[in-house]
């Protein structure tokens, strides 16, 4: 290699935050573009550094201790799980096209080098000789410290199993193994763009205040802002969208727009008298990414390219069934069920059939008592339109309206009452006062010592309080951004503990998608927002 390309690698790892992984993510100087020529470097590096380890463990197989395979993979895998951990967290809570691009480019690579390791013999030969020397001999390791050791291999050996380590090398079932592989990754990613995309596109304006009737005073000041957020996002010009941007909205005189990110979403099946637009946005919800959107996602499309899963889910759903069943009885499953539990606690399928059916024989009998109820309400309250004569039976768009006001009528309580009790800066206090008395740690607000990916984002340390030792951090990311955020709750890692890397703090990204604040009020969350915030 010359020293100009050398140089002009050194001078890459100086400058690109995804080859800097031996602190926090620079999330402010992170770009899409960023995102190929840190995988080249780091895919390169990693491809010569395993062909290496494998060679050695070849030659030694027989005789590989632990501190040999595992802390040594743990060390060589590091930059690409730092680098792709950021694009994979990035493409969930800042989504946009160039990103997009480029992690559609690189996944492929990723998946690839993802299988050469999990398929690789001489790693799997040498945790098996790992495995089977601890039970010839005594090991100068605690009980604990042996324990996590052994857990660790028997995990590394199950999954590199359920990942194909056991096909033959070069077989016609391996390369069919590993084809399904990289479309099935192909496949999730359309998935989840596609219901991205399709939650982006639907919105109704209302301008009819009957329409909103009864509807809680959050709700509408929400509406109405996603109404004016929409004008803005619309407007042709820069003076236009300023002029827009200080208008003064009024959240009881509309107009109104709601969209199919959660808490709009949710709000309107609540709350909105009218049918006729709960009917549309329950359909808009149900056939998101469907036959019904991919058209016009489709002719969104700058670039279209040859063999790309296209923006209706239905077939993206059927291929993955198909694929996961074929990859399963390449494994010698009978079915995916199978496979995934192979992993799990639960024993086989049968025990968690019969969970399912246990847990259904109790609620459904509630549920059904508790329809019922809300549909002799609609009849008895919900005028003429839910009369027998004009309705059999509550349709999927009313029932969560009746519910709610059957709850209402029953407790004398309305959900909006409970939602000055939880601003979410009194909610996390609650949370963290409760993990303070039940596990003796405290959680401090450490907001300016990591770079955030958006202004709400917060950033948390947790401390023993008996000690004083920073065991643990975190980001949250709290509200809904339906522009470039995914739906959902879930927890993610940043930054894992590791005494092979030597980081002794661990970092979690928590991402929620709870409602936002409204103009220059907090956020005000529902008792169910707060119930998914704990859980």
């Amino acid at each position: 290699m010359s020293s100009v390309a050398e140089d002009t690698k050194v001078a890459d790892a100086a400058t690109n935050p995804l080859l800097q992984s031996d602190d926090l993510p620079k999330f402010s100087v992170v770009e899409p573009s960023q995102l190929t020529p840190a995988m080249q470097l780091i895919l390169e590096k990693l491809e010569s550094d395993f062909a290496a380890m494998e060679s050695k463990l070849a030659e030694s197989k027989d005789t590989a201790t632990y501190d040999e395979v595992l802390p040594v993979l743990e060390k060589m895998q590091h930059p690409l799980g730092f680098a792709w951990g950021i694009a994979s967290h990035l493409n969930g809570v800042k989504n946009s096209d160039e990103l997009r691009n480029a992690y559609e480019e690189n996944q492929p690579n990723i998946v690839k080098t993802s299988m050469k390791f999990s398929q690789s013999k001489p790693v799997y030969d040498a945790l098996m000789a790992v495995q089977k020397g601890w039970e010839n001999e005594d090991s100068k390791d605690d009980d604990f410290v042996l324990a996590q050791k052994k857990r660790a291999v028997s995990n590394s050996l199950r999954s590199m199993t359920l990942q194909g380590v056991g096909l033959a090398e070069g077989s016609p079932e391996q390369i069919r193994f590993n084809e399904i592989k990289l479309r099935s990754a192909e496949l999730s990613t359309a998935f989840s763009n596609n219901v991205l995309d399709a939650t982006k596109l639907f919105g109704l304006t209302v301008t009819d205040p009957k329409s909103v009737e009864g509807a809680p005073d959050s709700a509408l000041a929400m509406w109405a802002q996603a109404h004016q957020q929409h004008l803005i996002k619309e407007a042709s010009d820069e003076e236009e969208k300023k002029k827009l941007g200080e208008a003064e909205v009024d959240p009881k005189a509309g107009p109104w727009r709601i969209t199919l990110d959660g808490p709009s979403y949710v709000a309107a099946m609540q709350h909105i008298p009218d049918r006729d637009i709960r009917k549309q946005v329950y359909i808009g919800y149900l056939t998101r990414a469907s036959e019904f959107t991919a058209e016009q996602l489709e002719s969104k499309e700058t670039e279209k390219k040859e063999g790309a899963p296209g923006k209706n889910n239905v077939p993206i759903i059927n291929e993955m069934l198909k694929l996961r069943k074929e990859v399963s009885g390449l494994l010698g499953f009978n079915n995916y069920a199978e496979q995934s539990l192979a992993s799990k606690m639960a024993p086989d399928v049968q025990s968690v059939a019969d969970l399912s059916n246990l847990i259904l024989e109790k609620a459904l009998p509630a549920a059904e008592k508790e329809l019922a109820a809300a549909t002799t309400l609609a009849r008895e309250v919900g005028g003429d339109e839910y009369s027998e004569s004009n309705l059999e039976k509550l349709m999927p768009w009313d029932a969560a309206f009746w519910v709610e006001r059957l709850k209402e009528n029953m407790f004398d309580l309305k959900e909006e009452e409970l939602r000055p009790y939880f601003a979410l800066d009194a909610v996390l206090d609650g949370m963290f006062g409760l993990v303070d008395r039940i596990f003796g740690v405290e959680v401090r607000e450490a907001n300016g010592k990591a770079e955030a990916w958006h202004p709400d984002v917060k950033f948390f340390e947790i401390y023993d309080k008996e000690s004083g030792e920073h065991m643990a951090s975190f980001f949250l990311d709290p509200y809904s951004r339906p522009a470039d955020k995914r739906g959902g709750a879930w927890m993610a890692d940043c930054r894992g503990k590791s005494a092979a890397l030597g980081i002794d703090v661990p970092v979690a990204y928590l991402t929620c998608n709870g409602s936002p604040p409204v103009g220059k009020k907090p956020s005000l969350m529902t008792f169910r927002e707060v119930g998914t915030f704990i859980c």
